[in-house]
């Protein structure tokens, strides 16, 4: 096809025109033509200022603009995931929470004394042997080595040793093998004192069973905190080879705890309680418990409108070497939590009356990117072992078992069963309580993972609790009262009650104000963009579509720049690898006749030569820029087949 002579006249100068814009060939090319063109006022006056001085002012306040906008903007994206707190007060009807109620003393003495008699018997030689201690017995100190040799062999897989000579420690006291003494691992309840008397430091030692050798010494300054805890690791592993069933029936029923129950002005009865078994507390019983889809609730406040109970303790009836104080514990929870007794429960004394107010709050936390909770506890990789919903205690005891499991081959006897697993004993498991006391130890310095895996929960509910305590009953009222609950509780009336056996206790709400603290995002993601376009408004006088500008010059166009010069020297190499297969030269014409095509000039209309004129050289090109002309083209080629009649006739003149 034959082009028109304006249209050839273009592509000529297409080839021979610098390439400007974003198909330039170089990047500072590319960089100047931005600057130009650009709606950002700094970029634009570094170029087309005179003079160094003024040149470097402009690029020290453009780019110092561009540095407080980053800055902006990453302030304005950590406060995006920030929340603010706000707290709802409502008055309505409140429900009741559960009230879970344990006996200090979780089993009757009287009927564990069958299971304990070797232990018990133990505990008063050791006693005896370090205090001087016996009943109806002269009080005459034997020696350590003596109590030992007559020991059961029971108790001399752990004895319960005092400290006359540390260096004593190390040298086994039946074989007198020596072993390696770590007396730096202690118990969380345990602790040393170098500045007392080492002779009153007392402990025991706790060795690997498959290595005599590695031991762990664990040493207490007072000897009631060495003995208490002596005789619970023994009782847990006595405790753990016995039944559930039978453990139930060791301890205290309904009717053994309860003497007098009314709740929101009327009378209750153990019927309103539920029973569940606890591994160190025994048969604990929680009120309004909702297992049978019933929650009560209460619609004023006051201690008239909650739970009143008197509790009957039996304090004659205590294990004098597993508990040294007397009374109950409770705990208010929710009813889908589990009650941590041992954790969080309050203590109730007897001969007094302990009224708790209560005030009820719900609080909600935002989940992820805002905070690191756990909505349901669904991923969080520990299986719940309580089967009640998910908290952090919850998640730090299971994942504590399972690593017990894993690590021991047994289970721990005060927190709940595994699936396939079973709890700890010597006969099965000699080696369990050197292992649980060396996983408690990682576990206390967040060594297991525990605390990094569990998280708290985004919901969860909170009763603050008050309490106050007042002499129960009075002087004046102490006989029939006691009299007349003596009589309710079946006896005779020569055999009255003691106060000291007898606890009051209520629980109530102190209003019915329920208050809801709930977390919100501090900024939404309309005013997040709001913010962005201030801050480029503010230093940049920049807009969006000068941001897409950006990303297009610097990013798109850049990376095409760089690719199209990779591309030509790509190309480059193997044109020169095809000659020298061939053993053809190149030779110098052929680069000085490359054009140069310039995809900017897509004007139609005809340059002139005065504008042809001032444009610019190109840099990169050698010399000449376009092969000379073919002067035959130069014939101008007229769009009529025949020349008209008046041009023929001044032609002629």
């Amino acid at each position: 096809a034959v082009m028109a002579p304006g249209k050839k006249i273009t592509a000529r100068l297409k080839r021979t025109l610098p390439v400007r814009g974003p198909q330039a060939p170089t990047l500072s090319e590319l960089m100047r033509w931005y600057c130009l063109n650009t709606n950002t006022h700094g970029c634009r006056r570094i170029v087309v200022s005179r003079g160094r001085l003024r040149r470097l002012l402009w690029i020290l306040l453009t780019l110092s603009a561009v540095g407080l906008i980053l800055w902006q903007c990453a302030e304005l994206l950590m406060n995006y995931y920030s929340a603010s707190v706000s707290v709802t007060v409502q008055f309505q009807k409140l429900p009741f929470p559960a009230v879970t109620i344990c006996n200090i003393n979780p089993y009757k003495y009287s009927a564990m004394k069958e299971y304990l008699s070797e232990l018990d018997k133990e505990t008063k030689k050791a006693l005896e042997t370090f205090y001087g201690f016996s009943e109806g017995k002269s009080k005459v100190r034997r020696s350590v080595d003596e109590w030992n040799s007559t020991g059961s062999n029971f108790f001399q897989q752990i004895p319960l040793l005092k400290v006359e000579d540390f260096s004593r420690m190390a040298t086994d006291l039946h074989s007198g093998q020596k072993r390696k003494i770590e007396g730096s691992v202690f118990h969380k309840d345990s602790s040393i004192v170098n500045s007392g008397d080492s002779n009153d430091i007392i402990g025991f030692q706790l060795c690997d069973a498959n290595n005599s050798s590695d031991c762990a010494l664990y040493t207490f300054s007072s000897g009631v905190n060495a003995i208490q805890e002596w005789y619970k690791l023994h009782y847990m592993n006595i405790m753990a080879q016995i039944p559930l069933e039978t453990k139930e029936k060791l301890s205290y029923s309904a009717d053994d705890l309860l003497l007098t129950c009314f709740f929101d002005g009327l009378s209750c009865d153990k019927r309103h309680f539920t029973r569940f078994h606890h591994p160190l507390h025994g048969n604990c019983y929680t009120f309004n418990s909702g297992e049978n889809g019933t929650i009560l609730s209460t619609s004023t406040g006051g201690s008239e409108y909650g739970l009143q109970v008197v509790l009957y303790i039996d304090e004659a009836d205590y294990n004098p070497f597993l508990v040294t104080s007397t009374g109950a514990k409770i705990i208010v929870h929710d009813q889908n939590e589990y009650p941590f007794i041992e954790d969080i429960g309050k203590e109730i004394e007897t001969a007094a009356a302990t009224s708790i107010g209560m005030h009820f709050t719900r609080s909600r936390k935002l989940s992820k990117p805002y905070s690191d909770c756990t909505e349901t506890g669904a991923d969080i990789p520990v299986e719940n072992l309580y089967n009640k919903s998910y908290s952090l205690q919850i998640c730090l005891h299971s994942c504590f078992q399972k690593a017990m499991v894993h690590s021991c081959g047994c289970a721990q006897y005060a927190q709940p069963l595994p699936a396939g697993a079973e709890y700890c004993n010597y006969k099965k498991n000699p080696n369990w309580m050197y292992c649980y006391y060396r996983l408690h130890e990682k576990f206390v310095k967040e060594q297991l993972g525990c605390q990094q895996i569990c998280k708290d929960a985004c919901s969860f509910k909170e009763w603050a609790l008050t309490t106050s305590i007042a002499q129960w009953p009075s002087t004046v009222s102490e006989d029939w009262m006691l009299r007349v609950l003596s009589w309710d509780k079946g006896q005779k009336l020569n055999k009255k009650l003691n106060k000291t056996d007898l606890a009051n206790l209520m629980v109530f709400y102190k209003d019915l104000n329920e208050r809801f603290i709930s977390e919100n995002p501090a900024n939404t993601l309309v005013i997040l963009l709001s913010n962005f376009g201030g801050q480029l408004g503010l230093w940049m006088s920049c807009s969006v579509v000068c941001v897409i500008e950006i990303v297009e010059v610097f990013f798109i166009d850049s990376l095409s720049i760089v690719m199209r010069r990779q591309w030509q020297k790509a190309k480059k190499w193997w044109n020169d690898r095809k000659r020298g297969s061939s053993g053809k030269a190149p030779q110098a014409s052929d680069v000085e006749r490359q054009g140069h095509d310039n995809p900017v000039c897509i004007d139609e209309d005809l340059p002139t030569f005065t504008t042809a004129l001032r444009l610019p050289l190109p840099q990169d090109s050698p010399l000449p820029r376009t092969p000379p002309p073919n002067y035959s083209t130069l014939r101008l080629e007229t769009a009529f087949t025949e020349q008209l009649p008046d041009t023929l006739e001044l032609g002629q003149h």
